[in-house]
């Protein structure tokens, strides 16, 4: 169950920062056509600032509810850790145990 929080969590941290460079690379757009001008383009570059605003607003609260499902995430594994030492001590050893080997191998 934690593997797939986790990979679900990667996932949704890889998505809020390729959002964060397609608002990125729409300001820089917005900046570089500053200079022209044309009542088309005006109500275009409005309407883009507009929905940029929306966006950066929305991932930020994406990005609160990311970093909260990852705090509870570690608060469940701190918790399965102490109430369970040594089966924790035992995963851990198997993991290291196979990566060992599978990187033994090579």
């Amino acid at each position: 169950m934690s593997e797939s929080v986790s990979s679900n969590l990667s996932a949704q941290e890889k998505l809020v920062v390729d959002i964060r460079a397609v608002i990125a690379d729409a300001e820089e757009i917005l900046r570089a056509t500053a200079d022209q001008t044309g009542e088309k383009i005006a109500a275009l570059r409005q309407r883009i600032q507009e929905r940029l605003l929306d966006a950066r607003i929305r991932l930020d609260a994406a990005e609160a509810v990311l970093i909260d499902k990852t705090r509870a995430a570690a608060r469940a594994t701190d918790d399965y850790v102490h109430a369970n030492p040594w089966q924790a001590v035992g995963i851990g050893a198997g993991i290291g145990f196979l990566l060992g080997l599978a990187l033994g191998r090579r």
